[in-house]
């Protein structure tokens, strides 16, 4: 998803865009011996940045990377230079409709509603994610196709995913304390979203001015996925802000 924004930003930051284990070109474990929760993940990345010996950074944070970068914001509250949130949820005002309906699987996690979001991963449902919301014809099919073909290809990608979608509730039992975090050590931070997002909607964006009043916020006129429609303009933000 980086692919057009890291090179915009190239001369202006140092960058680093790891895929987390079970996605992209990163290994996929088996859930046997790696437990794919968001806990875990982040300590995971916590290892990698002590390992690259990265002290202060910038966090671009985006859907499941928000819990996973803020949780590594409350731990190392330091290494934190600044924020930026491209629909990267932290407040339950920003939970979308669908999110209603998993919280009923989070307290009733059958079998059966397992197998029912597994709909997440289709083809359809991939698709949808990346253009609602856009401006028709402005979304480039590569994105969602590689998507696709890492859903297809990775092993057992359909459990793996769905032993992180039953584990969100705990990034939502985790709000208070982030928005604690955010109160308290006040991070520079650029909340850009996609306004049509049906998934971490906008209010998510606006509730950030309750712990950050300095926090800048912006909507794009996109979706999901609003660097696949906006990168040029969230670029400029990002330049414009930390630059």
């Amino acid at each position: 998803m980086f692919r057009d924004l890291m090179p915009a930003l190239a001369d202006h930051f140092h960058l680093i865009a790891p895929d987390y284990p079970g996605f992209g070109q990163s290994q996929s474990p088996d859930r046997d011996h790696f437990n794919y929760t968001f806990d875990h993940l982040a300590q995971v990345m916590d290892h990698f940045l002590d390992q690259l010996k990265i002290n202060q950074f910038l966090m671009y944070v985006f859907d499941y990377g928000a819990p996973i970068g803020f949780r590594l914001a409350s731990w190392h509250p330091e290494r934190i230079a600044g924020i930026i949130s491209q629909n990267g949820n932290v407040y339950e005002e920003g939970l979308g409709p669908k999110w209603t309906q998993r919280a009923e699987y989070w307290q009733h996690p059958t079998p059966e509603l397992r197998r029912q979001y597994q709909s997440a991963f289709a083809k359809e449902t991939v698709i949808g994610q990346y253009t609602y919301g856009t401006p028709a014809g402005s979304v480039s099919p590569d994105g969602y196709s590689l998507d696709l073909y890492y859903a297809a290809t990775i092993d057992d990608y359909a459990e793996k995913q769905s032993d992180l979608i039953l584990d969100y509730q705990s990034n939502v039992r985790l709000y208070p304390q982030f928005q604690a975090y955010l109160r308290q050590y006040q991070p520079k931070l650029l909340a850009i979203w996609g306004k049509e997002d049906p998934s971490f909607i906008w209010a998510g964006a606006e509730a950030f001015k309750k712990d950050l009043p300095a926090a800048r916020i912006i909507p794009v006129a996109s979706g999901h996925f609003a660097l696949e429609n906006c990168c040029s303009q969230i670029a400029t933000e990002i330049i414009k802000f930390f630059g």
